[in-house]
């Protein structure tokens, strides 16, 4: 009769606390025979393959207790409309109060963009933090201003290596763009992660997105960087177009691939719900 292996180790185990051989040892195999299990198999050679299996299952819990709170596609959905709206507030306002637009005032519109949308989507996201027990609300706010700050740092320095134009007048420029592209790529993660760098690599470096939250932080980014990307191309073209400049088509590839971006992280959250209850039945 072959009985599980962690029967056999505690009756092995009680037998050990009970009675102890003339130096002070007991021959686990004799042991198990005077248990009255001569016929069972026993896999492993050591009583710590239970405690490595009680490690990994105390980890498991520890990463469910981190883990973020589960978000239906409705709120999701809900999410991503109010940081839609927020988006055309901006537009709307920079138009009929300031007759400004990326193209005639490109600066000021980024900056309107930045005052509207980057409090929407750190209020919002912050929300779903992760280790709620040790960060709280405000704490996660905080994340999300720093994160702000770090992203434009970061965004800045790549457009400048990537050839954007360095000078006293695209300094406002500049800044503002890098301040939106934050908001839009680094501020999410920020809220909900913190300084989780196995979090980051796994959105970033390894675009492995496991749920509903994953895929509202990992694709609106990926979509505003690649936006922005396919929107420097016309740059360097002599067409001589006023929104050729820096950084007016790189700020509308952005805003639509973030938008575009938005609608498709709730359509793979959709599918990716659809299949785990199509394995469920």
């Amino acid at each position: 009769m072959i009985l599980p292996v962690r029967r056999v180790w505690l009756a092995v185990y009680g037998r050990l606390k009970t009675r102890k051989n003339d130096e002070g040892l007991l021959n686990l195999n004799d042991d198990v025979e005077t248990c009255g299990y001569q016929d069972v198999k026993v896999i492993g050679n050591s009583p710590y393959e239970l405690r490595e299996n009680t490690v990994m299952e105390t980890e498991k819990k520890e990463m469910a207790r981190k883990a973020s709170p589960s978000v239906s596609i409705a709120e999701a959905f809900f999410v991503h409309l109010i940081c839609g709206l927020g988006l055309a507030l901006a537009f709307l306002i920079a138009r009929h109060v300031y007759s400004a637009d990326l193209i005639s005032d490109p600066s000021r519109t980024l900056f309107l963009i930045l005052i509207v949308e980057c409090p929407i989507v750190i209020l919002l996201y912050s929300r779903y933090r992760t280790d709620r027990e040790q960060c709280s609300y405000l704490k996660a706010v905080a994340r999300g201003i720093l994160g702000l700050l770090a992203g434009a740092i970061i965004n800045a320095f790549g457009a400048i290596v990537l050839g954007a134009p360095i000078g006293a007048q695209y300094l406002s420029k500049t800044l503002n763009w890098s301040l939106v592209m934050s908001s839009f790529s680094v501020v999410p993660s920020a809220c909900v992660f913190g300084s989780s760098w196995m979090d980051w690599q796994r959105l970033f470096a390894c675009s492995k997105p496991n749920g509903t939250i994953d895929h509202m932080i990992c694709i609106p980014a990926h979509g505003a960087i690649i936006g922005a990307w396919f929107g420097a191309w016309p740059m360097p073209l002599d067409w001589e177009r006023p929104w050729q400049e820096w950084p007016i088509c790189v700020s509308y590839g952005a805003v639509i691939g973030y938008s575009i971006a938005m609608v498709a992280s709730l359509a793979f959250s959709h599918a990716r719900s659809g299949l785990q209850h199509v394995k469920r039945d």
